[in-house]
């Protein structure tokens, strides 16, 4: 049987019991070391890097508990089992208080301690698992809110509040704006953070499987219920958050039964009888005005009620002018990393075609126009050439691009825009477009009809990165 490649370190005094469990050790591992002298092991566990400490507990002038303190403090993660002659209860408990992974009693049970070794190696492989893959994740959707706008420092400063009261949470915002980024947050920051963080989309699910998915089924419930007990999103929730992401897509049907949850936190699973309690903190996210929902018959109003205790709302990227290109660079840097390239920045004519475009699909656009263009951009920078699939001059009106198309009399003008606005930039830019079009393009007329000079008009058709070719503008 090949050796399995962990480094152990046995810390033993008597040498009977030392050689005897470096040879049990070694029949298994790669690396065994064994030291009868404590000192003399702390002073080379830098160099080996154990996976495992096996540590008796009276080693002559030294404390094996005080030795495991010691390490603990040091920074030393790795499972560490402590052996002993004496069956201390309280011995036991201040070993496991100071981090001990196992406390095993001589004379040694050779094939317990052996179990014992496998599973603490075991534990400590899925531990180190867990924590790359938390970094991955971490670096691939960091959990960071960034902006220094007025309206996302509000948001940050009421979420402050918020998460160290155990309430409700209801979050208004757009597609894309980071309601689910600023639940998490939420949960991060409040007494719960050590629990688990549960989202359940509420739009994705299939309305027949809605009610298997949030509370569970046992078996028999129906058909193809064949494990003995499934759980659901609020029991995997226990004791931390649940986050119910666009809410004003659940049916009224569970509507009423969620609404149950929240005022006992008590239901059943599908199919069975025993009533379950959990202990849970609900955040509710959507798009859509409930209120207005609630008037129409489409939400039930006792629902919202409950829901809308701690109120939260995200604006939209385009009234975070001062976060767009901070948000840019931050996302600039992720995909660098992710792709391997090595882009420093933006042009000053791509960074007023990020500022003055629409963002309709909010931050999540954004990053993925990063994306994009980190991906495929052969220069070192971001220029305006690279963002040329956006019309940073388009105003959006209701999920479309609208322009007026009334015929104006002499000094009319029309300005149409949608109900959440829009930057200045993008007017501006739109309003010297449409005069260059009248005049084809000629800058003296449309000079003469804006009302400014020649210099000026020229400095905003480059700042603003408008294209004149001919009689064609854009």
């Amino acid at each position: 049987m090949a050796l399995q490649n962990y480094t152990i370190i046995v810390i033993e005094d008597d040498p009977l019991v030392n050689s005897t469990v470096k040879e049990i050790m070694s029949s298994k591992y790669n690396r065994v070391y064994a030291y009868l002298d404590a000192e003399q092991a702390l002073n080379e566990l830098h160099i080996l890097s154990p996976d495992l400490i096996l540590l008796d507990i009276f080693l002559g002038h030294s404390n094996g508990l005080d030795i495991l303190e010691q390490l603990r403090k040091q920074g030393y993660t790795m499972p560490v089992i402590m052996m002993t002659a004496f069956s201390d209860i309280k011995m036991a408990v201040r070993a496991m208080k100071l981090g001990a992974e196992d406390f095993i009693v001589k004379p040694l049970d050779l094939e317990q301690l052996e179990i014992a070794v496998e599973r603490s190696i075991r534990n400590y492989d899925l531990k180190r698992q867990v924590d790359i893959l938390s970094e991955k994740l971490r670096e691939e959707q960091p959990n960071i809110i960034l902006g220094s706008s007025d309206s996302i420092i509000k948001a940050m400063d009421t979420s402050r509040i918020i998460s160290g009261a155990d309430t409700t949470v209801l979050i208004y915002g757009e597609s894309g704006t980071g309601k689910e980024l600023l639940a998490r947050y939420i949960h991060d920051n409040s007494p719960r953070a050590k629990g688990p963080f549960i989202t359940i989309n509420c739009g994705a699910i299939p309305r027949e499987l809605a009610e298997n998915e949030l509370f569970g089924y046992e078996r028999g419930a129906f058909t193809g219920a064949t494990e003995k007990i499934k759980q659901g999103k609020f029991e995997q929730a226990h004791h931390g958050t649940i986050l119910f992401d666009e809410i004003a897509e659940l049916s009224l049907e569970l509507q009423v039964k969620m609404l149950r949850v929240l005022q006992e936190f008590k239901y059943y699973r599908l199919g069975g009888s025993k009533e379950i309690s959990v202990d849970v903190r609900v955040i509710a996210s959507t798009n859509r005005d409930l209120e207005k929902l609630v008037e129409e018959g489409k939400f039930r109003e006792d629902l919202f009620y409950r829901l809308n205790v701690a109120k939260l709302t995200l604006p939209p990227l385009r009234e975070r002018d001062d976060d767009i290109m901070l948000l840019a660079t931050s996302f600039v840097n992720e995909f660098n990393k992710k792709f391997n390239r090595n882009i420093s920045g933006f042009t000053p004519q791509a960074a007023l075609m990020l500022q003055s475009y629409y963002w309709k699909g909010n931050i999540r656009e954004l990053r993925n126009v990063i994306e994009r263009v980190v991906l495929l951009e052969a220069g070192d920078v971001v220029s305006k050439e690279s963002l040329h699939f956006l019309k940073p001059g388009t105003v959006i009106v209701g999920g479309g691009i609208d322009k007026p198309t009334v015929e104006l009399k002499e000094g009319e003008h029309q300005l149409l825009i949608s109900k959440n606005g829009v930057s200045m930039g993008a007017v501006l830019k739109d309003l010297i477009v449409q005069t260059l079009n009248i005049t084809g393009g000629n800058q003296i007329k449309a000079a003469k009809v804006l009302g400014i000079s020649r210099a000026k008009l020229r400095y905003r058709i480059e700042q603003l990165g408008i294209s004149i070719s001919g009689k064609q503008v854009s």
